[in-house]
């Protein structure tokens, strides 16, 4: 594993994985590429219908946003090569999308993996990402904690 991506999305659950990618590039000597996907911006309307931010303003702050979160998750990772990306849309297509451009050997994301038969229910973001994918993935359920 020379390349490995991280999508986040601003919870502990996803964040847990860190550690243990940190760990892995470390040994492997590989480059993490943190991820945030946003929500595809809209310019920004007050009550009386008049644009207070015009969409690429506001795509322009989701970004600004997104890149700041992803530099304090950059401080869990020493010693590791780090890049960090925002995207804008639906999160399995473009954790697909990344890691394509990315040239991912894997993605690792965690899952509110559930038990039984609905672990495969076609809508989850980490059950669309292992079907579409060509990079391996790894996916960590987090401690029940974390995950309430």
């Amino acid at each position: 594993m020379k390349r490995i991506l991280v999508p986040l999305d601003q919870t502990l659950e996803s964040e847990a994985l860190v550690p243990l990618v940190a760990d892995a590039a470390r040994s492997g000597g590989a480059t993490v590429r943190l991820l945030y996907v946003a929500p595809p911006p809209d310019a920004l309307v007050d009550v009386d219908g008049r644009i207070i931010a015009y969409a690429d303003q506001e795509g322009a702050r989701l970004e600004a946003m997104g890149l700041d979160y992803l530099r304090t998750i950059e401080i869990g990772l020493p010693d590791v090569p780090v890049e960090s990306v925002v995207r804008f849309g639906d999160p399995a297509e473009e954790i697909v999308r990344e890691a394509d451009e990315f040239g991912a050997d894997l993605i690792a994301l965690t899952t509110r993996c559930r038990t039984g038969l609905w672990r495969f229910a076609p809508g989850g973001t980490a059950a669309r990402v292992c079907r579409e994918a060509d990079a391996a993935v790894l996916l960590l359920r987090p401690a029940p904690e974390l995950a309430a």
